[in-house]
């Protein structure tokens, strides 16, 4: 039997709005811009700054990454560039894979400039620190015995400072009084209470268990475990003759009136920050200061004479 009930009628499914998939594609645009423009950003920013390198010895000391992001602020992109010899910086700097270097003193150059004929010149100040007289036996200088063995730095610069100090604390004598240029030939071994030996700077600290004592320079002592406090003795860094001992940044004569190199200068001298992290880094031992330029070239220029008379 047939029925006259009408079929129904199929249903139609409405449309499906576009609206969410139009904001999706909008949204990843938007990050794909706001991407793109972010790159950009920070391609153009990199671009504007300008590039130097700095050849020092203890990059890992922290102020230098304070300097970094002051040097950046100012618009320099600073690379510090570590060595592990003090021998090294200075040839890297004359040849030009450095723009400059921050790890010498006064002396040191003077004397790198004449035993190889440069004249890479002072462009500022930083510190003057303390050589120290440490050992990993003894408390006391009253405790070294006579005969034992005293480590001094094998570069003349440092040796000379080192033996000056040994004779001012009675533990050597020198035959020519003490000078700036004093080297271990001149300890007058009758007259001295100790022998003196010289190593490279950078293992006078990993010595000390052979010797009853080492001159160490302050970039090593932390690295050896060492405390700047437990040094036995310490020369004066605030001594009106320590000007050869102040120590500078350095770079090749034709980069002398850099307007960028004497900006970062300004930046080590007068960022509290980085000053703070300079005194903290040497115990609270350096004696921070901030020289004439012209003082400081004629101390060089002083000293090369001195050194050229001893040739």
């Amino acid at each position: 039997m047939s029925s006259n009930t009408p079929e129904p009628t199929p249903l139609i499914e409405a449309p499906k709005s576009k609206l969410p998939l139009i904001i999706g594609i909008v949204v990843v645009a938007a990050i794909v811009i706001g991407g793109l423009a972010f790159v950009l950003t920070r391609d153009d920013e990199s671009s504007e700054l300008t590039k130097v390198s700095i050849g020092v010895v203890g990059a890992d000391d922290p102020y230098w990454k304070t300097f970094q992001d002051a040097a950046r602020e100012e618009g320099i992109d600073l690379e510090v560039k570590n060595f592990g010899d003090y021998n090294q910086p200075n040839p890297a700097l004359s040849e030009g894979e450095l723009d400059l270097n921050q790890f010498q003193h006064i002396i040191f150059l003077a004397d790198y400039n004449v035993q190889n004929d440069d004249d890479l010149v002072a462009l500022g100040s930083t510190a003057t620190y303390p050589l120290g007289l440490y050992s990993s036996k003894y408390s006391s200088l009253d405790d070294i015995k006579a005969g034992e063995t005293v480590i001094v730095p094998d570069d003349e610069t440092n040796q000379a400072r080192g033996l000056v100090l040994l004779q001012s604390k009675g533990l050597i004598e020198l035959t020519d009084g003490g000078t700036p240029f004093s080297t271990i030939k001149e300890v007058d071994t009758a007259a001295s209470k100790v022998k003196v030996r010289a190593v490279q700077a950078s293992i006078t600290a990993s010595s000390l268990p052979d010797v009853a004592a080492a001159i160490i320079n302050n970039d090593f002592v932390e690295d050896a475990g060492l405390k700047f406090e437990d040094a036995l003795a310490t020369d004066d860094p605030s001594d009106p003759k320590a000007l050869p001992y102040v120590n500078i940044f350095a770079v090749r004569a034709e980069d002398k009136d850099n307007a960028t190199y004497k900006k970062l200068v300004e930046i080590f001298q007068t960022n509290a920050d980085v000053q703070q992290g300079v005194y903290e880094t040497s115990g609270n031992t350096a004696e921070l200061v901030k020289i004439p330029v012209e003082d400081l070239q004629k101390s060089l220029d002083d000293t090369e004479k001195q050194v050229e008379e001893r040739q």
